[in-house]
């Protein structure tokens, strides 16, 4: 886009002005400039989800990195995750519903082990799993805005840690901007399809009135508000939905005079 067009420019400018560790801040700013742009028409969230992983393994001091979600029933799903191994890390918490992300998710709290063997009686499945996989340790950020928690990013090591406070700050900022992102991608999904709604009703209605002129001129006596009551008390009398009765009647397909009949004195 555009938009990112400038931005990219503006940042390379800036990185190549000889400040110290000027690659890093164009890598950093970049990504928040990828992960704040969702407003677009072909908008794809599992792409989305992979490049906020990728960013984090990019930019942080982790091996690997994973998003938990939870769905609209009050489950947890992996998402997206950075390799081969995360996933399936990622796959098992969510189906165990156990692990530092899922209790990240569930209490919109970081949950961190730096020393996952060390942390097996808390987590026993989840402990024995990332070991399976070749994890040590694990720091689990909310993706969450306000009360509002929609998931969790795992940031991965191969090795006990204790990360830097700087790359676990980073690590927040970054689930922050995307998961305001993704709520704001929902809000206008949402928009889209009551717009749709709005649309079908609307359309649905023009279809009712020329079907009720019909019905009305074909019995020669019935006036259009008659002639929608016989249409909606046929409708209802024979189960079926108003809208398609009505698509009937103009198609030449119904029995109008069976119709009409509803709407006789």
């Amino acid at each position: 886009m555009e938009r990112d067009s400038r931005a990219s420019l503006r940042l390379t400018e800036t990185a190549d002005s000889g400040n110290t560790g000027g690659a890093a801040v164009l890598r950093v700013a970049q990504a928040f400039v990828n992960l704040a742009d969702t407003m677009v028409d072909d908008f794809d969230l599992t792409e989305f989800l992979h490049m906020l992983v990728d960013h984090c393994v990019d930019l942080l001091e982790v091996d690997a990195a994973g998003v938990l979600l939870s769905d609209q029933r009050g489950g947890i799903r992996m998402a997206a995750a950075s390799s081969e191994k995360a996933q399936l890390l990622e796959v098992f918490a969510a189906e165990t519903d156990g692990g530092p992300c899922v209790e990240c998710v569930r209490t919109g709290n970081v949950v961190t082990s730096t020393d996952l063997p060390a942390d097996a009686e808390r987590w026993p499945r989840y402990a024995a799993a990332a070991d399976a996989c070749g994890f040590r340790a694990v720091h689990a950020l909310p993706m969450r805005l306000r009360r509002d928690v929609i998931g969790a990013l795992s940031l991965l090591n191969t090795r006990p840690d204790g990360m830097h406070a700087t790359s676990t700050q980073l690590g927040q900022a970054l689930a922050d901007v995307a998961t305001i992102g993704i709520l704001q991608q929902r809000s206008i999904d949402h928009s889209a399809v009551v717009t749709e709604q709005l649309q079908t009703a609307l359309n649905s209605r023009v279809i009712i009135e020329q079907a009720k002129g019909m019905l009305a001129a074909h019995s020669g006596t019935l006036t259009p508000d008659e002639a929608f009551s016989a249409l909606r008390g046929y409708a209802r009398a024979h189960h079926h939905r108003l809208s398609d009765l009505a698509r009937q009647v103009i198609a030449g397909t119904a029995d109008v005079s069976a119709i009409t009949a509803h709407g006789a004195p």
